[in-house]
């Protein structure tokens, strides 16, 4: 599973024909064997104290009362938790709930393996969530999302109906709702174990295990760059002009209000009018990704200059820029100028490759101890993680 690229499964024209657009069902595309099973599932829901709504049941479009299939269990620090019961859980899932499980790619690496391959392809945060049904009742309804997902069947048979999308590009925060979906769907499939499935943002679907059989599947949710977001982007940066920070001249004559806006005006059209604002943007936003957590324990006072200590970037998303006097790193949120010698140091950890320090002192031929000096300042940032990493 270790080199599994879901992105590679997806085609050379997918960026150009499907992204955004329609929907794309490839069937056997992954081997999913070992990739998360029902002993996965088991092993996460008895070592994890997972509340609503990231661990949630729901039949029929509704979330099912927690008290249904959990006791609330006192601590004697005085906190409560909620310990599933199968009792009370397995007859709620044999009478058609669907169990959901938000964030399992941060409690299954293999899981945010393929979540990362995917945000390194296309530069946007991605989520893995799972999903278990045992009939043909659906759990959530005829509903649509505020982002595109990408379906993986691991395990069973799931039907999915998709009717497209009512109002085009629908965000979580709108101004009006989709209109409701047709009545006759646009496509209906059948998702085997290794099934890929594309479905664009606010593309009405609706989900059953209706062959028989449980059903396991993960989605990964891509969080959208939109307009929007840009805008917000370039609110901030706009605050560096003392114009977009002063106080706005409400309660002066319409001839200074007009002076005020046009004066506005000029600065954002000189930021929308730039060639390179996308790209800015692009890289302002994967710079910032912050990746998934590593405490990197127990080196809390710095990395050891250890030969076979394993390194790795917390994001998929990392920037490095190379001119002839400096490497920049920007990543988790943080930036960081070293030599130019830094680069094969930092280039294939940016690639995804988790590799000792000795790897990366050989490629770069520094020492151990220079390479370990590198990579605990990227550590001390949360860019970074140190260990015996998978």
């Amino acid at each position: 599973m270790t080199n599994l690229s879901i992105a590679e499964r997806l085609g050379e024209d997918f960026l150009a024909q499907a992204l955004h657009r329609d929907y794309r069902h490839l069937p056997e595309a992954v081997d999913v064997a070992g990739l998360m099973t029902w002993d996965d599932l088991d092993r996460i829901l008895t070592q994890h104290r997972l509340e609503p709504p990231r661990l949630r049941l729901a039949r029929d479009g509704q979330t099912l009362p927690l008290s249904d299939y959990a006791m609330p269990v006192a601590t004697r620090r005085h906190t409560v938790w909620h310990r599933l019961q199968p009792a009370g859980l397995h007859p709620l899932l044999a009478g058609g709930a669907s169990l959901a499980l938000d964030g399992a790619d941060q409690l299954h690496r293999p899981l945010a393996r393929l979540a990362e391959d995917l945000e390194r392809k296309f530069r946007t945060d991605v989520r893995a969530n799972l999903y278990a049904s045992w009939t043909a009742t659906q759990g959530f309804g005829t509903h649509w999302d505020d982002h595109a997902v990408l379906v993986l069947q691991l395990d069973g048979a799931k039907r999915w109906r998709l009717f497209g999308a009512t109002r085009p590009a629908p965000l979580h925060r709108d101004t009006e709702l989709p209109t409701e979906p047709p009545a006759d769907p646009l496509a209906d499939l059948v998702l085997h174990p290794g099934d890929l499935l594309y479905v664009p943002r606010g593309w009405w679907h609706s989900v059953a295990a209706d062959q028989g059989g449980p059903s396991l599947h993960v989605t990964f949710g891509f969080e959208p760059h939109t307009p929007v977001t840009l805008l917000d982007w370039l609110a901030e940066q706009l605050t560096g002009h003392e114009e977009f920070r002063a106080d706005l001249p409400l309660l002066d004559t319409p001839d200074v209000q007009a002076v005020t806006v046009r004066g506005l005006r000029k600065l954002l059209l000189a930021e929308l009018d730039d060639p390179q604002l996308l790209a800015r943007y692009a890289a302002a936003m994967d710079g910032r990704s912050v990746g998934r957590l590593a405490p990197s324990l127990p080196h809390v006072g710095g990395v050891p200059a250890d030969p076979g200590l394993r390194v790795q970037l917390t994001t998929a998303r990392a920037v490095l820029t190379v001119t002839d006097d400096a490497v920049v790193l920007a990543a988790a949120g943080s930036e960081w100028e070293f030599a130019p010698a830094a680069e094969p140091v930092l280039r294939p950890l940016v690639d995804g490759l988790v590799l000792t320090l000795a790897d990366l002192a050989a490629a770069a031929g520094l020492a151990v101890d220079d390479v370990a000096a590198v990579v605990g300042e990227l550590v001390d940032g949360q860019a970074a993680a140190v260990g015996n990493l998978p």
